[in-house]
């Protein structure tokens, strides 16, 4: 008899578009079903996350998965024991919206076909890529001694490539093929990591890379570096430490981590060069110059492009001394199973008019990709008022109590009443049958036996989506850190979407409350809106450079199983063009 898999029916009937098994937890149902992946999880089109890490009994993927999970775009498969072969079964076919990949600490001795292996992968037209949209490819603690051409085919867009660890002992070597169409290998290749591999040679090829920023092959056994990684443009980080390089000068240099020393070194042909070699330098010299006048209009472009992005980093779960954590009821899955939260640290919102123009962005966002609130809701909270940890759940209208903004506190079949009332008085008045304000959305709770909810440590509820916010968590002037909330009846990746734009538009507020150099004086509303204000000069305010914080927000189910994690690797890539993400 097959072991059960509770965790992958859970999905499949709330639709998830993620999921994490911890490989302690599932090794022994893994190994009972022969080392490979469930047949029940090829029964979940829908998924676009998937990790299973940690798990010593998995040994094969399975065949069918690339064809089963269509709309996968995250795969981590950190930890395991996957082979070639068990990797070719399941990732036999192309994976169009695959984005990251990680098989890092597999022991993998070679690649699967679809990984440029020894074969094309099978389902794939002639020519096409197998991962057509993957940026990032992870194969660190593996067995690896060569890589083939094959990879720069089968992954055209790759922006990151992770190889320490592994038996490589050339750079690039094969990995280059010799022709690769007009934009050449790996035209978006800016992070190359290959430290502690067996790497006795870097080849002068490494310039075939245009657009390399970071190169890491340390703890190597390199004995000298090519004098063509100064022709690397775009080269800013790079880690040499470790090996055992003849030119003591340049090794001095290298454990003084002084990257541009060590590239105009190597531009000026370093040390004990004969004439044969000066006038080859000369002659890079000529063409990098040639290459320099040609490039230098669209390097300037992308460095002022680059330089006009605005800045976030992303603390992560693991750094934060006490994450915020959010527990799932499993009576939300029947209301409004979707819910993603995150906090933002470093607003500044005491200038001028910066709280209006805050208050009326959210409710432009709640009119266009919320589509009025049908389908998210977005809630924002004063973070200082909140008492973690946070329950997200559901209760009967008539058990439900909150206080409202700006008003007392009522139950909510009371205020549901209240707001109707309002309504029809609005509409006579008006003498029109549209509404406004939070009259519009009263019919997206037809029908609903309970409403949902999300309670603070003390049982007090901060927030009754689609409706309203609490009076308690209310956004003031003088709030610097917010914990925000989507919630969604539709689905998990439209509240990531909306929560993306949420936190870009927030950014752009940011900058332009910096820039404009407001009074800390406010307008009226915004004081009668949000009462007193805390003007303390000594109050520092934020320079316009420096980046938001987003902490991860984890939301569990009752067990502590995590729901979804934000932001996760791939999450704010729909905004990147616009937002600089600090991981």
């Amino acid at each position: 008899m097959a072991a059960a898999w509770p965790e992958l029916e859970a999905a499949a009937r709330e639709r998830r578009r993620e999921l994490a098994l911890p490989g302690a937890a599932v090794a022994e149902r893994v190994a009972a079903g022969g080392g490979r992946l469930p047949a029940a999880l090829l029964a979940l089109p829908l998924l676009q996350s998937l990790e299973l890490s940690g798990c010593a009994a998995l040994r094969e993927l399975g065949p069918g998965l690339a064809a089963a999970l269509p709309a996968l775009h995250t795969l981590v498969l950190r930890g395991n024991a996957l082979g070639p072969a068990g990797l070719g079964a399941g990732l036999g076919g192309p994976l169009p919206a695959l984005r990251l990949l990680d098989l890092s600490g597999n022991g993998l001795e070679a690649l699967p076909a679809a990984l440029g292996g020894a074969a094309e992968p099978a389902g794939a037209p002639e020519g096409a890529p197998a991962f057509p949209q993957l940026r990032s490819l992870n194969l660190s603690g593996n067995r690896l001694r060569e890589l083939g051409p094959g990879l720069a085919r089968s992954a055209p867009q790759l922006q990151a490539l992770l190889l320490s660890g592994n038996r490589l002992r050339a750079l690039p070597g094969g990995l280059l093929p010799p022709a690769a169409g007009p934009g050449g290998p790996f035209p978006l290749l800016s992070r190359l990591e290959a430290a502690d591999n067996e790497l006795a040679e870097l080849g002068a090829d490494i310039a075939a890379l245009p657009a390399l920023k970071s190169l890491d092959v340390a703890n190597n056994r390199l004995q000298e570096l090519p004098a063509a990684l100064a022709d690397c443009p775009r080269l800013k980080e790079a880690n040499f430490r470790g090996n055992q390089l003849k030119d003591k000068r340049l090794e001095k240099m290298v454990n003084g981590c002084q990257t541009k020393a060590i590239l105009e070194y190597l531009r000026a042909g370093g040390r004990g060069k004969g004439k044969a070699e000066g006038a080859r330098e000369e002659a890079r010299k000529k063409k990098r110059e040639k290459q320099q006048q040609k490039d230098g209009g669209d390097r300037e472009q992308d460095e002022l492009e680059e330089a006009s992005k605005l800045l976030v980093k992303v603390l992560h779960v693991s750094e934060n001394a006490a994450p915020l954590v959010v527990k799932a009821s499993p009576g939300v899955k029947d209301v409004r199973p979707f819910i993603v939260c995150c906090v933002l640290k470093g607003v500044n919102l005491q200038p001028g008019n910066a709280l209006k123009r805050f208050l009326s962005t959210q409710t432009k966002l709640h009119e266009d990709i919320c589509e009025k609130r049908t389908a998210a809701t977005i809630a924002t909270h004063d973070l200082q008022s909140i008492k973690g940890p946070l329950t997200y759940d559901v209760q009967p209208p008539d058990e439900l109590k909150i206080v409202p903004l700006g008003r007392k506190e009522i139950k909510a079949k009371d205020l549901l009443r209240q707001l109707q009332l309002e309504a029809e008085e609005q509409r006579k008045q008006k003498k029109r049958q549209n509404v406004s304000g939070l009259h519009k959305y009263l019919q997206l709770l037809d029908g609903k036996d309970n409403y949902p909810c999300l309670v603070d440590a003390e049982g007090i509820v901060i927030s009754f989506p689609p409706i309203t916010n609490s009076e308690k968590t209310k956004i003031r002037k003088d709030t610097r850190d917010l914990f925000l909330e989507v919630t969604s009846d539709t689905s998990l990746q439209i509240c990531k979407d909306v929560m993306d734009t949420l936190i870009l538009k927030i950014a752009e507020l940011n900058r332009f409350t910096m820039e404009s150099k407001e009074d800390l004086g406010s307008d009226n509303e915004s004081d009668a809106l949000c009462g007193p204000v805390n003007l303390n000069p000594s109050q520092s305010i934020q320079p316009t450079n420096f980046p938001l914080v987003v902490e991860q927000v984890r939301v569990v189910d009752t067990d502590g199983n995590l729901k979804v994690l934000y932001p996760s690797k791939t999450d704010l890539t729909t905004v990147s063009s616009l937002l600089t993400v600090i991981r």
